[in-house]
């Protein structure tokens, strides 16, 4: 079979099990069989990108980061509606139109709770997505709406232009995975699915907005030329036949009927696999629609019910303490079971330190409990009436519940940290960081095979790498032999890294690539910036205050000084071999700009940095020099604007030999 019939047949298969898998909730084909017919249609479309189909399921995976969303206007406004917050308003809604309009009917659907979008299709195929922004322009988000897996790509038999609009959110298993991922690095937590997915939608990078696994849900036609509806209802008919995931509705014309079934679907709201806020209640008759008109803000034919969140009081039993992989210290309250948004709560987050102080949260405290984004358990307040006599107040650990280090606050924020680099709950992290590209660079060394090492106990700190013997690294393959060799020969070498690696890969709190290319240029050597007092360390122009108080105090730390002695034992290179005071382009800078063919860029900035150099990311009339790349844009011009002087490669190559 030649390629282009094999492209279109792979295609139109994996978009089917897309179809059955992501709108239909009915798969029909094993995860391997998908993946193995991808990889074919990849390495297809690479060898003949000519012959890529616009729908192919190859784009969802996310293309190029973007620079900036650009605006888009909208054909048909996209409207807000009024919201009422009670069954009184919603009766009082229900009752001037069927006064009106005798035997009106209604559609009742769940509001999801995430961010609107128009998706745009001619002549079947999906051409553009934009936000809602405010009604009349929004952003372009095409390309990271391409990666939600619900979204056709191409509609057969569809009008020659086509405008719908839904709702993008992010499911609720797909949303506890990303917080609880969240919290083990000790990031933030996202509040609730609705920042999630409009954070997660509006990144400049669309493989973000893939890996976060948004959804969609179709609610109107904005516009269909061609095609005619006398009825929301039949509109909504029609998009489900066009493919799209389209909102359930309930057809209902009686007040307490539509009452009863916004009640319902309240009710069972936890068995929904999206958030939702409430439930939004049409008139189906398009021509009535016409009639009824709209406000300047809202349509007359259409509200929002709005659910209130739930509160109900229990008892704080406890607080307990996690390590992140950061090191961060979170605190959780460990409360009397109570039944809150369909579900039994037994913790609530605390956040830190502050949080529990503004509030004053006691072990024995009754307090009021809430979901958070109906998600999140978080505490609202403490009923002072009921405290018991003999509480305290709480003040998370001056010592890690995990391995006994010192624990200290961040300078710029309200995060308390574990200082120690033996931290058993840090440790994957650490290591990660120790093996990385910038630091001491040992290939081979991955997530998977680290987190085995530390499992087995073979590792416990970073130093411990360089204690493994080639017997118990061949014991983590079937056939280790050859794979235990070239990890110890990658090992072996890292131990010549230069100086100002091995201090960024300790992982100094503030201390990044740049600044451990300074320490090691400063000090040569790591026994003299070891005994560097604060004072000589802030001497350093980029070294401030508070990063000489980090350096300082983690090199006080035992677990730090046991890790230094272990790898000075092991044969690690503690000396700097770097020489910038003195080498050729001693206060130069450079800015470097476009494609580099002949080296990447990090190689290029060691070499500049080696002789004495500096790199800038930007052009100022202090730039000495700007080495120009292929497709280089406005650096390149403002260089020539301010008359500095540019170096292709090859000059630039010349130069440094």
């Amino acid at each position: 079979m030649e390629a282009r019939e094999r492209i279109t047949q792979l295609t139109d298969i994996l978009n089917q099990a897309n179809y059955r898998y992501y709108v239909l909730d009915d798969p029909t084909m094993p995860d391997f069989e998908y993946d193995r017919l991808l990889r074919e249609l990849e390495d297809l479309e690479k060898e003949n990108p000519d012959l890529a189909k616009p729908d192919s399921p190859t784009l969802r995976v996310g293309g190029a980061a973007l620079s900036k969303f650009e605006k888009v206007a909208h054909p048909v406004p996209l409207m807000s509606l009024q919201d009422v917050f009670s069954q009184e308003e919603l009766t009082d809604f229900l009752t001037k139109v069927v006064e009106k309009y005798p035997g009106a009917s209604f559609t009742v659907e769940p509001k999801i709770d995430g961010l609107s979008v128009a998706l745009e299709y001619e002549n079947g195929h999906f051409v553009r997505g934009a936000t809602r922004g405010d009604g009349n322009v929004g952003e372009d988000v095409t390309e990271n709406l391409k990666t939600i897996r619900s979204i056709p790509m191409y509609i057969p038999n569809a009008p020659v232009r086509l405008i719908v609009r839904g709702e993008v959110y992010m499911p609720k298993k797909i949303f506890e995975k990303l917080n609880a991922q969240q919290e083990e690095m000790g990031k933030p937590l996202f509040a609730n699915p609705r920042n999630a997915a409009a954070g997660s939608l509006r990144q400049l990078d669309p493989k973000i907005a893939a890996r976060r696994q948004l959804d969609i849900l179709i609610f109107n036609i904005q516009l269909a030329e061609g095609v005619g509806f006398t009825t929301h209802s039949e509109s909504l008919d029609y998009l489900r036949k066009c493919q799209f995931k389209v909102v359930d509705y309930t057809l209902l014309a009686s007040v307490a009927d539509i009452q009863r079934q916004v009640s319902a679907i309240n009710e069972n709201r936890e068995q929904l696999s999206c958030d939702i806020d409430g439930a939004v209640i049409k008139v189906n008759d398009l021509l009535l629609r016409e009639e009824l008109g709209a406000t300047a803000k809202f349509p007359r034919w259409a509200v929002a019910y709005k659910y209130p969140p739930e509160i109900k009081p229990t008892v704080v039993e406890d607080i307990v303490i996690q390590v992140g992989r950061t090191g961060v210290l979170t605190p959780k309250a460990v409360v009397r079971p109570v039944r809150l948004a369909g579900t039994t709560v037994t913790n609530a987050t605390l956040h830190n330190q502050d949080f529990i102080t503004e509030r004053d949260i006691r072990v024995g405290d009754t307090v009021l409990i809430r979901k958070a984004g109906e998600i999140i358990p978080e505490i609202l307040e403490v009923d002072l009436k009921k405290r018991p006599t003999q509480t305290f107040p709480y003040r998370l650990p001056h010592i890690c519940p995990i391995c006994g280090a010192a624990t200290k606050k961040d300078e710029e924020g309200a995060f308390i940290r574990c200082t120690g680099v033996a931290c058993p709950a840090q440790l994957s992290r650490n290591i990660a960081h120790f093996v990385s590209r910038d630091a001491m660079d040992i290939e081979g060394l991955g997530a998977a095979i680290v987190d085995d090492l530390i499992d087995r106990g073979l590792i416990r700190n970073p130093a411990d790498i360089y204690y493994l013997t080639e017997m118990e690294l061949k014991s983590l393959w079937q056939k280790g032999e050859v794979a235990a060799r070239k990890l110890i020969s990658a090992i072996e070498s890292s131990k010549q890294q230069d100086l100002s690696r091995l201090i960024y890969a300790l992982g100094i709190r503030q201390v990044g690539v740049k600044t451990g290319k300074s320490l090691a240029a400063a000090f040569g050597s790591m026994d003299r910036l070891m005994a560097a007092s604060e004072q000589e360390l802030q001497e350093l122009p980029d070294i401030g205050e508070i990063t000489a108080l980090s350096i300082s105090n983690w090199f006080l730390q035992p677990q730090s000084q046991n890790m230094i002695e272990k790898l000075r034992q092991a044969g690690v290179n503690f000396e700097s071999k770097r020489t910038i005071s003195n080498g050729k382009f001693a206060g130069m800078t450079f800015v470097l700009t476009g494609a580099l063919s002949k080296f990447t860029r990090e190689e290029a900035s060691e070499k500049i940095e080696l002789l004495g150099g500096k790199v800038s990311g930007s052009v100022s009339k202090k730039t000495t020099y700007v080495v120009v790349g292929e497709n280089a844009g406005s650096k390149e011009r403002k260089a020539k604007e301010l008359r500095i002087t540019t170096l292709t490669e090859d000059a630039f190559l010349e130069m440094i030999t």
